[in-house]
């Protein structure tokens, strides 16, 4: 890799040197972080982000109190970046992958579907991976699959597993109750159809939860799609949830807040509160899909509310 100090612009006037990310041949920051669960291996993955407007995160509020919380975060005020976070986890004899990202053919999200990239560069090949666990079938967690170049690195007994009130609900996808940018819904309903006509014969469904592999179960949450799930990964008195898309960077100071991509946001409230009480009681590991890279952390209950505090790197 080409370094600053070596890189011959350095020596020339200081208009003329490029920018950090200019003198890298690879990314400056890879964006992955690997911890172990016990036995299990697991790693976080970014996909990259995706830029959003900043009422998506609490259509139920005042919009003055939106704005409020995002001046607080030094983010906003109209859109944020909207973090992707996938999951790798290796146990026993099968390497999961949780969810895949957006993928590279939505215009509009030139910094998203970066996962196939980023997994080569930690050493991982998509023809390893023996199981995918689908959180819900919205395009930021399915679209991945869809790309030529992912399809075709991937084995051919390849296992899905999507709970099967998730692939009912998108035979006749209801949006009554969302409040999502205008174009969205068309296409997470073609997304999705795509989804299920290019992998349908590899996927298996299940009702409640299913251990994929030792220590790795997903389970039927619903709440932000009726089909949601969540992964818990536990080993050796350990454990670590991938709570999907249950919750977003607000949600631990305002639970409450609706977000416009849930398709039953009440029952969210319930299954979100529900996952941050029982993540502050015994003091798992949490990641989830949409906070910030690299999402480890633990849930402390704050009064009424939750704060998230953050893994301190042990690299």
């Amino acid at each position: 890799m080409t370094t600053f100090l070596n890189h011959p612009a350095a020596t020339s006037d200081s208009s003329d040197i490029p920018h950090f990310e200019e003198l890298a041949g690879e990314e400056l920051v890879p964006s992955r972080y690997a911890l172990r669960i016990g036995d299990i291996d697991v790693m976080v993955v970014s996909d990259g982000v995706l830029p959003l407007p900043t009422q998506t995160m609490s259509t139920n509020v005042d919009p003055a109190a939106r704005a409020a919380w995002f001046k607080e975060m030094f983010l906003g005020p109209d859109a944020f970046d909207w973090a992707l976070n996938v999951l790798v986890v290796r146990s026993a004899d099968k390497v999961i992958l949780v969810d895949a990202g957006l993928g590279g053919q939505f215009p509009g999200f030139p910094r998203a579907g970066q996962f196939p990239k980023r997994l080569q560069a930690a050493g991982i090949e998509l023809s390893s991976v023996t199981d995918v666990i689908i959180t819900h079938m919205h395009m930021d967690h399915i679209g991945g699959l869809l790309v030529d170049e992912v399809k075709s690195q991937l084995r051919a007994d390849l296992r899905i597993h999507v709970s099967a009130t998730e692939v009912a609900f998108w035979k006749a996808p209801d949006f009554s109750l969302t409040s999502m940018p205008e174009p969205v819904p068309d296409v997470l309903r073609t997304t999705a159809n795509q989804f299920m006509s290019e992998y349908g014969s590899k996927v298996r469904t299940f009702e409640d939860e299913y251990e994929v592999a030792p220590g790795v179960v997903a389970r039927l949450t619903g709440g932000h799609t009726p089909g949601h799930s969540v992964v818990y990964v536990n080993s050796g008195g350990q454990r670590l949830t991938f709570a999907g898309d249950a919750l977003f960077p607000v949600a631990f100071e305002h639970p409450d807040w609706h977000n416009g991509f849930e398709h039953d946001p009440e029952e969210a409230v319930r299954v979100r509160v529900r996952l941050l009480k029982e993540a502050a009681s015994s003091g798992e590991l949490f990641v989830a899909t949409h906070l910030p890279f690299p999402s480890v952390g633990r849930v402390a209950v704050d009064g009424d509310a939750f704060r998230w505090v953050a893994s301190f790197w042990d690299y």
